[in-house]
């Protein structure tokens, strides 16, 4: 058995780690770490774990040594506790934003703050296993991207990896509330946000760089928040080098993702959901990916679609502890999703 520790498990990813972690056969999870809510049971926070477990928060002090730590805290926490945790655990598992990207000046631009642990970056590995299979096997670091970016890059990576991408890549991404985490600013209470189609980011969106850093496009991103609590969809407009067919791309997609167990590829010409739809994705591990082409073939439309707090986050995570543990990478991820919902 696997001892496992949640630092930031008070917070919404925090709590889908724990959900997911203590159904899984092979761990044992020993510590859920929050620092306001320590002594406090973890349920009083997760009311859907009741009865399920009996944890209480510990503070941080009280961290022993792990098997595997998962650290779900916000940006730039993790440049000074990231850090001081990497002793503790055989392997550690980021998924906040501080060691996603590979260079320092690009972080310090699109964070606003300079990266003070840059003798980090280069031990982590992308925690996407689509992209990093084979070095996510070995890896003692890993950092999970973010969950727009996660949808964008599956989204793009056939057209990206058959080098057929002619330009600049438009990327409009849409999420849920609770995209912006359990402790949320005043344009996220209900009250502001309910009815609301928020354009938050009309440009240069913080994951642009992750999509370019995994696929090589040019990515110019924006996003709007949702009135929906989970899901993340991103529509995006690839230009191409030669005229392409839906035959044509569906060959991509499909080489692409034959084998993958957590990648669908949906893009069917009749039904209620066509192309991929977050909704029918609340709960599961599945990134949903499908295209359509212009009238004229000369641009593809890419669309992602995932819950941003599994396949986004704690799901993806923990397929990527799977993978690193040699285990069964659907192990503890095998929730289809409800219909209807």
């Amino acid at each position: 058995m696997v001892d496992i520790a949640v630092v930031g498990a008070s917070g919404y990813i925090g709590g889908e780690l724990l959900r997911l972690l203590l159904d899984h056969r092979e761990v044992r999870v020993a510590a859920a770490v929050s620092t306001r809510l320590a002594g406090s049971r973890v349920d009083r926070v997760h009311p859907n774990l009741r009865g399920r477990t009996d944890l209480t928060f510990v503070a941080p002090e009280s961290l022993g040594e792990y098997d595997v730590l998962f650290v779900a805290v916000g940006q730039t926490v993790g440049l000074e506790l990231v850090p001081e945790l990497r002793s503790r655990a055989k392997v550690l598992i980021d998924l906040g934003a501080d060691f996603r990207l590979r260079d320092a000046e690009l972080y310090a631009r699109h964070y606003g703050t300079p990266h003070t642990a840059t003798d980090l970056l280069a031990s982590f590995v992308t925690g996407l296993p689509e992209t990093h299979r084979d070095e996510l096997a070995t890896a003692d670091a890993i950092s999970m991207p973010g969950c727009m970016a996660t949808a964008s890059i599956l989204a793009l990576l056939p057209l990206a990896r058959a080098g057929v991408v002619a330009g600049p890549v438009t990327v409009d991404g849409r999420i849920g509330s609770s995209g912006s985490g359990v402790r949320a600013e005043q344009m996220n209470l209900h009250a502001e946000r309910s009815g609301a189609m928020r354009v938050f980011a009309p440009t240069g969106h913080r994951h642009e760089a992750e999509i370019t850093q995994t696929t090589g496009v040019d990515a110019r991103m924006g996003a709007t928040g949702v009135e929906a609590v989970r899901g993340a969809q991103l529509v995006c407009r690839v230009p191409v080098r030669e005229p392409l067919d839906d035959k044509a791309v569906r060959k991509l997609y499909r080489l692409q993702y034959q084998g993958e167990p957590f990648v669908r590829v949906i893009a069917q010409r009749r039904g209620l959901y066509r192309l991929p739809e977050p909704k029918i994705l609340s709960g599961t591990n599945y990134c949903d990916v499908g295209f359509a082409t212009d009238p004229d073939r000369s641009t593809v439309v890419a669309v992602g679609a995932l819950d941003n707090l599994v396949k986004g986050g704690a799901g993806n995570a923990v397929q990527c502890m799977n993978i690193r543990m040699g285990w069964p990478e659907r192990l503890g991820l095998e929730f289809p999703g409800l219909h209807p919902v």
